[in-house]
């Protein structure tokens, strides 16, 4: 057997090869022992460590939530104007985008036939006039002869009929006048609305015609403007079957509140609108109704063919309101944090009413009165895990929502 010379205070001790292996073993043992202590207790006091979040009671409140559809804009009338006579553009008195009123004018167009056909008119009005003049000299002088038995009285019944041809010649003759500068009139066109001008697709010696496919103009008429937009099958059924006891569509409409129209740059337009129509018949390609909402635009801000969006006040009487920003979507379904009386969370699915992103949800399936929440959907967060909740007053979290 091997043994090892231990020298100490100048006195040799002898020790076992093995009693040296196993001491070292013990030692290695000992040593890997401690660090797997240390390791437990620094998991423990990683998973005894627990975060505050921010936690809200639920309860039923009233609100006034916003439901918006975008809009397509146009003018009370669009009104083509188009020639009535064949002709060359002489002169145009507007340019695109001007404000017109009714009765301004618009183009004068160059047709001298129309102003031929006047003179004509007038010149068959003097032959016909004389014709009538020369009949009526006629009758007065046959009249007294048949009286005294001179001449038969069909000598005076012929003079009379031809005094009512010529009078008749002479009626045609003035209503060939009037058809005259009717369509001399048509050479100068006039404004028929206030509104703005469009497009002028022709321009100075352009031929036009009664056919021509593209109008002289467009004006727009936007003293009132409407805005369309769509109600998909759902919601249209929501509407007809609404609570307020109303029979009739027109009876319903006026039963709904102002609706506001926001502009392309995120502002609200000054004048509110109402809910004028909804088109009973379904767009089988898009499977959306449209309906129609009325603003009135004295300063002529909103132009025909813009866009914008309506946006519809949707009135709660109690429902639970929850923070759009509480809550996470996943695979198409909406899910918040509820704690429970342990204080560990759990995700639960929610179902929610229509309306404006960025402010609340209103809950209609999933929570209860009296339910706490996490106000904060953090990623880290998983079922079971406990938390130290810290109540957020519902003022701090609605504010001045009414």
């Amino acid at each position: 057997m091997m043994s090892l010379k231990i020298s100490c205070k100048n006195n040799n001790i002898l020790l076992p090869k093995n009693l040296i292996l196993l001491s070292a073993a013990i030692l290695s043992i000992a040593a890997l022992a401690s660090c797997g202590d240390n390791k437990s207790q620094a998991a423990n006091g990683q998973a005894e460590k627990v975060l505050d979040y921010k936690v809200l009671t639920l309860q039923p409140r009233p609100a006034t939530l916003n439901v918006d559809y975008p809009a397509s804009i146009q003018g009370q009338q669009n009104i083509e104007i188009r020639p009535k006579v064949d002709g060359y553009v002489e002169k145009i008195f507007v340019d695109e985008g001007s404000i017109v009123t009714k009765g301004q004018l618009l183009f004068k167009i160059n047709a001298p036939q129309y102003e031929q056909e006047v003179r004509t008119a007038e010149a068959g009005i003097k032959t016909a006039e004389a014709d009538l003049s020369l009949a009526n000299m006629q009758v007065n002088k046959v009249k007294p002869l048949v009286e005294k038995d001179i001449i038969s009285h069909y000598e005076l019944e012929s003079a009379q009929y031809t005094q009512q041809s010529k009078a008749a010649a002479l009626a045609q003759a003035k209503a060939s006048l009037v058809n005259a500068k009717v369509n001399l009139g048509y050479t100068t066109i006039t404004s028929p609305v206030n509104g703005v001008i469009g497009a002028l697709p022709y321009k100075l010696g352009s031929l036009v015609t009664g056919t021509t496919t593209d109008p002289l103009t467009t004006v727009y008429n936007t003293s009132n403007i409407y805005a369309y937009f769509a109600l998909n099958e759902k919601q249209l059924l929501d509407f007809s079957k609404d609570s307020t006891g109303a029979t009739t569509f027109k009876s319903k409409l006026s039963k709904l509140p102002n609706v506001s129209l926001i502009l392309p740059d995120g502002t609200t337009y000054e004048h509110s609108g109402r809910v004028e129509t909804v088109n009973g018949l379904i767009n089988t390609a898009t499977g959306a109704a449209n309906v129609r909402a009325g603003f009135i635009n004295p300063r002529g801000l909103i132009r025909s063919g813009s866009s914008a969006t309506v946006r519809i006040p949707n009135t709660i009487k109690s429902g639970l309101l929850v923070p759009q920003s509480a809550t996470y979507e996943l695979q198409d379904k909406r899910f918040v944090y509820v704690v429970d009386s342990k204080n560990k969370i759990k995700n639960v699915a929610i179902k929610v009413m229509d309306n404006t992103a960025g402010q609340f949800y209103v809950v209609t399936e999933g929570l209860h009165a009296g339910d706490k929440i996490v106000l904060e959907s953090s990623n880290n967060l998983r079922d079971s895990t406990t938390i130290k909740p810290t109540e957020v007053s519902a003022v701090s979290v609605y504010g001045n929502l009414k």
